[in-house]
């Protein structure tokens, strides 16, 4: 089916996921809406509220929550909203379909290095993939305040079949063919974001929070190149716009995990704590390891590593970065 008549389903209703499902409910007949937690799904179909993960706001009549599998793999396009670690045994848990997959999850597997869009090709290799990312915070999209975003598709043929049905009245996709660096941008732009936020918790100023931003896109870029990404998709919405909005807001959770960082809690407490996943904290050591086994210099990244881990403070990794040699901007 295509256009307005497929039938959309979103796979995980914390506040990003009923974010989604409210803004490309718009023009559906129903939209499903899987949630894991029992509780949830009774809050959206009695209250039309997500009071649990996205209170506050009173979710489209046509938006329907289950628990049922069968019944959300049945659906046309399904969007992937699970956290990054726990996107395998998501995928692994639906029954088989013919659904499109449209991951919305940003990171990278733990124990593979895989990016997601790797892990679902081993996982679903008959599926046609697509990647949905960009500067997204998930109250605002609720609220129907202007957005865009990163849709990056295994072909321009599979983006004019989606472009209809993600495309809404305040909601812009752009189409994109590098779906690494669609990803990669986003699984960066976290670890760096609580970086910005230990610079705002230890009160370094704006002048570092700007370098930091500017080093860290340059370490993204790096990445991404030894990755087989394309520096202009690292340069758009998916990584620098990305980059730019979770670098400077509290809204964003893993800039107030790096926050809590710099104030000098530990990771273990601020991390114990949340209700919402900081998907940088999971990525950052996995990053880490990838970019030495590839030889690509992430120091920023390493810094926020020894922060989460507790093996240095934050004026100690100020200093180190300090303290690395002078060289050409480029590099």
């Amino acid at each position: 089916m295509t256009g307005a008549k497929a039938r959309i389903g979103v796979v995980g209703a914390g506040a990003w996921g009923t974010a989604l499902a409210q803004v490309l409910s718009e023009g559906q007949e129903e939209l499903l809406l899987w949630a894991r937690e029992s509780e949830v799904v009774e809050q959206i179909n009695e209250h039309h509220e997500n009071k649990s993960f996205l209170p506050g706001y009173r979710l489209r009549d046509n938006i329907r929550a289950t628990h049922d599998e069968g019944a959300i793999a049945a659906c046309d396009v399904l969007l992937l909203v699970t956290p990054a670690q726990h996107l395998r045994t998501s995928l692994e848990a639906l029954p088989g379909s013919d659904a499109t997959l449209i991951l919305c999850c940003k990171g990278i597997e733990a124990q593979t290095q895989m990016l997601l869009s790797e892990v679902a090709k081993q996982v679903r290799p008959d599926n046609a993939l697509a990647i949905l990312s960009g500067p997204t915070f998930a109250h605002e999209v609720a609220q129907g305040l202007p957005t865009a975003l990163t849709l990056a598709c295994e072909s321009e043929a599979l983006w004019d079949r989606l472009n209809p049905l993600i495309a809404k009245t305040s909601f812009r996709p752009y189409y994109s063919d590098d779906v690494a660096g669609a990803e990669i941008g986003g699984a960066v732009k976290n670890v760096l974001a609580i970086g910005c936020g230990v610079v705002d918790g230890a009160g370094l100023g704006q002048n570092a929070r700007a370098s930091l931003i500017s080093r860290g896109f340059a370490e993204m870029l790096r990445y991404g190149a030894a990755r087989g990404a394309r520096s202009d998709t690292l340069s758009g919405l998916c990584g620098l716009g990305d980059l730019v909005l979770t670098c400077s807001s509290t809204s964003s959770r893993n800039f107030s995990l790096g926050k809590g960082l710099g104030e000098g809690q530990s990771a273990a407490t601020l991390l114990s704590d949340r209700t919402t996943v900081a998907e940088g904290a999971s990525t950052a050591p996995v990053l880490q390891q990838d970019a030495k086994a590839r030889q690509v210099d992430m120091p920023i990244v390493d810094a926020v590593c020894a922060l989460l881990t507790g093996e240095a403070d934050v004026q100690s990794v100020v200093t180190q970065l300090m303290k690395r040699p002078l060289v050409s901007e480029r590099r």
